[in-house]
């Protein structure tokens, strides 16, 4: 098994979802959508930064999200291999925030964290940023005794270890006719760079998000789950972003690609739970941008196609 990218393979389809941000209502609703949907050969891939710092129940949100993996690995034929997790710019601040203590200013480097989003994490487990931001400042020998804390309330919550231990930088499909592949990202993506490159570009960089020079030679599309800027989700370029402020504001999107990075369907979870599921036209691409910006907060509702609420429908997908 690849221990830093997730190979998806030549799926039927790949439902993608956006960067959760703690907002469990619309996860559940949207969840409760793709149970309905997912068939054998098709990729679930969550993007990342699934906590959100003044979110009021991130417990909930990764309850949710292990048992919505339990049910549909209850389904016939489907794998554990189907279901891929990112390591968004949060999931990595936490990772960096067990290994504190080799960092050569700690106090420092805290701060970057908790700006990634870390907050979210430590407030999961119960531990006060301000005593956070206290012991960074102690010698290495007490920093090593308060991480070795922290792994030890991850691992005491049931599947959160094991969660953590099996989320991707990234994941990329087989190459197709063409010799081109889909690559998912968190968050970005430095095309002038390998993808065994990358190193920290996947999570913080200054440069624009686009697919560029060499990297068009190996991917038809790259599509990432999280924004920094908070600019709203940009669906019609060879760089796809899918991030519609959900957790701030915004909406859940969650994008149905094709392996060789078609976008054909686009499920978009609003307020009170309210699903709009739709083919993606690009011709009417740029009417629906409109809805997605993040500071609108609001889904405008056309005529939509399917309706669900929070009641757990996936539940049912033992059966």
């Amino acid at each position: 098994m690849n221990e830093k990218f997730a190979e998806l393979g030549s799926p039927r389809r790949i439902w993608v979802i956006a960067a959760i941000h703690g907002d469990v209502g619309r996860l559940a609703s949207l969840h409760d959508h793709v149970a309905s949907r997912f068939a054998v050969r098709d990729r679930l891939v969550y993007m990342g930064n699934y906590l959100g710092v003044d979110s009021p129940d991130n417990a909930a949100v990764m309850d949710e999200i292990l048992a919505f993996r339990g049910a549909l690995l209850c389904k016939t034929g489907v794998e554990p291999s189907d279901i891929v997790f990112l390591r968004g710019p949060a999931e990595e601040a936490w990772q960096r925030l067990l290994r504190l203590q080799f960092a050569p200013l700690p106090h420092q480097a805290l701060e970057r964290l908790l700006a990634s989003g870390v907050e979210a994490y430590l407030r999961l487990y119960g531990v006060s940023v301000n005593d956070t931001r206290s012991i960074a400042r102690v010698g290495s020998l007490a920093l090593t005794r308060w991480t070795n804390q922290l792994r030890g309330l991850q691992r005491g919550a049931p599947g959160h270890e094991r969660l953590m231990c099996v989320m991707r930088r990234a994941g990329f499909t087989a190459p197709g006719a063409d010799g081109k592949k889909l690559l998912l990202v968190p968050a970005n993506f430095d095309p002038t760079r390998s993808l065994d490159d990358q190193g920290e570009s996947l999570w913080w960089a200054a440069s624009a998000f686009r697919l560029t020079g060499r990297a068009t030679t190996l991917y038809n599309r790259v599509v990432r789950g999280f924004d920094s800027v908070n600019g709203g989700a940009d669906l019609d370029d060879a760089a796809v972003t899918l991030d519609a402020g959900c957790g701030r504001g915004g909406p859940l999107l969650c994008g149905c690609f094709t392996p060789s990075g078609k976008l054909v369907e686009l499920v978009v979870t609003g307020g009170r739970g309210a699903i709009e599921t739709m083919p993606y036209e690009r011709e009417a691409a740029n009417d629906f941008h409109s809805d997605l910006v993040p500071q609108d907060s609001v889904v405008q509702q056309r005529t939509p196609v399917v309706l669900a609420d929070s009641r757990g429908l996936y539940t049912g997908a033992c059966a």
